[in-house]
């Protein structure tokens, strides 16, 4: 099916019945300015009601997300160790 081409004016001129339109099943309509494509006014793919956080009270966090993993660190199991940069990096700092 091809898509629809109306200007940025119509656009603006017809927004609510291009909503329309493209929620009832009319297709993607594209939208231009200058005569150049600029956006695309697609049907959402989503179910009806779907948006971000919709979630919210239905999930459950176990523990705390918070607290510091139980995981040794280098730097503390070897503070001594020093990392020369030529061989870290490939290359002196700077170059």
């Amino acid at each position: 099916m091809d898509e629809r081409m109306v200007t940025a004016a119509e656009f603006t001129a017809g927004c609510r019945e291009l909503l329309d339109e493209v929620a009832a099943g009319g297709g993607a309509i594209v939208i231009t300015r200058d005569g150049q494509p600029v956006a695309r006014l697609a049907p959402c793919r989503e179910a009806p009601g779907s948006f971000p956080g919709q979630g919210l009270g239905r999930i459950e966090i176990l523990g705390d997300i918070m607290a510091p993993l139980d995981a040794e660190w280098e730097a503390e199991v070897n503070p001594e160790r020093v990392i020369d940069p030529i061989t870290w990096f490939g290359r002196r700092v700077g170059e």
